[in-house]
């Protein structure tokens, strides 16, 4: 099933001013005072403009940044990056491939037994579409991510209580 995910007018009118400044104008939120920094769930995130999904919860880390941090993308196609020459320094520049979205940089100081990389990312580019509520929203393929959870179902719900009689 191919997606299309680009930046589309009414989705760009939808955006919070902080969102809006962070994936269309390449601004960054504070560390420490945004959405997901410390945000524990198992599920995945999205392009809050376009729903692409980029980051799964199972690649996420404290990198003690104030950010959230993943060691990689949930499918390497699903960003792009660019070197950022801004405040002064050379970083590389994260963006959602579909609809161009400034997300965050990446950088080379992550979690060696995971690769090495950090991509601190903006809550503001993201949205969080937890493991139990993927398929209802329309990303089930990413089910397979979260293993140790149940399917959700009412069979198995009604199971889970019969065993545990």
């Amino acid at each position: 099933m191919s997606q299309d995910y680009r930046a589309t007018a009414d989705a760009l009118s939808r955006l919070t001013p902080a969102q809006f400044r962070v994936t269309q104008d390449d601004a960054t939120e504070p560390p420490f005072r945004n959405e997901y920094w410390n945000h524990h769930e198992d599920g995945i995130y999205v392009d809050v403009v376009s729903g692409q999904p980029l980051f799964s919860s199972t690649d996420k880390f404290d990198s003690g940044t104030g950010w959230p941090s993943f060691t990689r993308p949930i499918e390497a196609a699903a960003v792009t990056e660019k070197v950022d020459g801004k405040l002064w320094m050379k970083r590389t520049e994260v963006r959602s491939a579909g609809a161009d979205s400034h997300l965050g940089h990446v950088f080379d100081d992550g979690p060696r037994d995971a690769g090495g990389l950090r991509y601190c990312m903006n809550s503001a580019a993201l949205r969080f579409i937890p493991a139990t509520e993927l398929e209802e929203q329309g990303y089930g393929e990413y089910r397979r991510l979260f293993p140790q959870l149940s399917t959700g179902s009412a069979t198995d719900t009604a199971t889970d209580k019969e065993n545990a009689s």
